[in-house]
């Protein structure tokens, strides 16, 4: 892993060989977010996880009951003069990070009561179009120390595409599922804050960063959102929890960042990280995510000869495979569908598992043979 400056970024064209593998891939890029986005190619970043400042707006020292002092979010890199300040600063690195997503890319901010509206508010103007706001639920928010308000025990995510016509980007709903003891994924994720052997110190055992994310939080977003290959862009990398988890999980990453004291702590966080093998990166897909295989290619390729009588499993309907992919019966010819639809008298049907060969003394669905076609002729041409 490399630390760029940003006069070190080559603008590759999408397209071309350079731009296969970038140098600014799996690398953190020193400098402010908008001026770094606007070095990198059009259109080259798959998915976007920004954890922008939060404008917090403190107003003094925080205390807690005891007296000592909480250690809040204090730092320069979260002070605006006013919403105007913060706005304009929102709007200026939303459209420079669109600029970069792919058009089937997506994008999740994380922000609380302080700032996620506005920042909502960004997306929509600027033409993201709002799939789900998640909410992280902390399992051991940080109190409420004055008592005047209820505990604040979540944060929100926006996961956004680029625009509303982006209908192609990823979403591992098998996964997400599995992931879930096959119930599918909620809108509302239980995670603790980062805390323990996870949060990173300095020698004189402070936080690093005041608003370090978990690597569970961002291990979900990735999972749900990404596959193996994919690059992903954190433009307020901070102490580099998103790169660490995309290296983990066998994704790319990009970072940018400007205090050197956070790049020093995620150049030797993602140092020390592994990829998991890629038997173990699989993940579940439903039959949509599975490449589409025409009937007429069984026969092309030899798994099924012209001729063949197909049949439904309790033999009431019988129907002969032509040459072309089609099926003829009755001196008709229709698709395996169409013609699965007639002899049911039905609007529609799923030829693929309606009809069956005979496979010795055994019937079988045609679907067995398109998913050997799968495995055999397209996993070895891949």
């Amino acid at each position: 892993m490399s630390v760029l400056s940003l006069a070190d970024i080559r603008a590759d064209k999408p397209g071309t060989k350079s731009a296969f593998k970038p140098g600014w891939l799996n690398s953190i890029i020193k400098g402010d977010c908008v001026a770094a986005l606007e070095k990198l190619p059009e259109a080259s970043v798959d998915v976007i996880f920004a954890d922008p400042p939060y404008n917090l707006q403190l107003e003094g020292d925080l205390h807690r009951p005891d007296q000592s002092k909480v250690d809040a979010v204090d730092d320069d890199w979260d002070k605006f003069s006013d919403y105007a300040a913060y706005d304009a600063f929102t709007r200026a690195w939303l459209l420079a990070a669109r600029r970069v997503l792919k058009p089937n890319g997506t994008i999740w901010v994380i922000g609380s009561y302080h700032n996620i509206f506005r920042v909502g508010t960004a997306l929509q103007d600027l033409g993201y179009w709002v799939l789900n706001d998640i909410v992280w639920r902390k399992s051991n928010p940080m109190p409420n120390f004055r008592g005047r308000r209820f505990t604040n025990a979540h944060e929100t995510m926006i996961w956004a595409t680029r625009d509303q016509n982006a209908k192609k980007y990823t979403f591992n709903y098998e996964a997400m599922k599995m992931a879930n003891d096959e119930v599918q994924m909620r809108s509302d994720w239980l995670f603790p804050i980062c805390t323990g052997g996870e949060r990173l110190k300095n020698d004189a055992g402070d936080k690093v960063h005041p608003t370090q994310k978990p690597e569970a939080l961002l291990h979900r977003v990735l999972m749900s959102s990404t596959k193996p290959g994919d690059v992903v862009l954190d433009p307020f990398f901070g102490t580099g929890t998103t790169g660490a988890v995309a290296k983990r999980l066998g994704r790319h990453f990009v970072g940018i960042e400007r205090q050197q004291d956070y790049i020093d702590a995620a150049t030797a966080r993602i140092a020390a990280v592994e990829t998991i093998d890629k038997p173990t990166l699989a993940v579940t897909t439903g039959k949509r995510a599975e490449p589409r295989v025409a009937f007429g290619s069984l026969i092309e390729c030899g798994f099924l000869a012209p001729g063949t009588v197909l049949t439904d499993t309790k033999k009431r309907w019988q129907a002969k495979v032509r040459l072309d992919g089609s099926l003829e019966r009755d001196g008709e010819a229709a698709s395996i569908h169409k013609m699965g639809a007639k002899v049911q008298e039905l609007d529609a049907c799923n030829g693929w598992t309606f009809w069956h060969y005979a496979d010795g003394k055994d019937l079988k669905p045609i679907d067995e043979l398109r998913s050997r076609y799968r495995s055999e002729v397209m996993a070895a041409g891949a």
